[in-house]
């Protein structure tokens, strides 16, 4: 759970409004529409700009995000059969089933979680004061970069600015990392990231 992959579309169904995808299992991957998070086109685009060199920024802070897609669209009108597209696993494969997969992808670290695409800052709800969670989205909004959304986890509680700062800047290092992975990668499907599952 966590890793991230370059996937193969395998075929979108729209019965399910979903579709699988080759990620390199015995069992496709499943990806059902409301796993494909609302930035999806923002994602395809930045990626296709990077894979035809288009931009080497991988910052996201000159990048124009797309339109987000409908809360009840259909999974066909946004991606095909055989199309190259980034997932993250988020539940093991299970007996029959193969892996269930989700293209809203996130990078876990310490204190926060990074998510690229979004510029949405969300607080875990353990923290009850309504003090410290006005500092900390503060905080956060004053060293987060544009183009990406944070989840302060629960351990952030009166974590300094010193602290939080270095968190992300080791997420925004794996971002870059994965970022020039990506460009590498000549076969589908890949893996591109191996995440650490922390739970918060």
């Amino acid at each position: 759970v966590g890793d991230i992959y370059v996937a193969k579309i395998r075929k979108p169904i729209s019965g399910l409004n979903a579709a699988f995808v080759g990620v390199g299992h015995e069992k496709d991957g499943f990806l059902h529409y409301h796993d494909l998070g609302p930035n999806l086109p923002s994602l395809l685009k930045f990626f296709k700009q990077l894979n035809s060199g288009r931009t080497k920024d991988y910052s996201l802070k000159n990048f124009r995000f797309e339109k987000e897609i409908p809360k009840d669209g259909s999974i066909q009108d946004y991606i095909k059969a055989q199309q190259n597209i980034l997932v993250q696993i988020v539940k093991e494969p299970i007996s029959t089933k193969g892996p269930r997969v989700s293209s809203e992808l996130s990078l876990a670290g310490r204190f926060m979680v990074l998510i690229p695409f979004s510029d949405r800052v969300s607080i875990s709800q353990k923290i009850e004061s309504n003090a410290e969670k006005n500092r900390l989205k503060k905080l956060v909004n004053s060293i987060r970069p544009k183009g990406f959304g944070v989840i302060i986890r629960t351990v952030a509680k009166d974590q300094k600015v010193k602290e939080l700062d270095a968190d992300l800047q080791g997420l925004l290092s794996r971002w870059k990392n994965l970022c020039q992975k990506f460009i590498s990668v000549d076969q589908f499907p890949t893996k591109i990231l191996s995440e650490i599952n922390r739970s918060s």
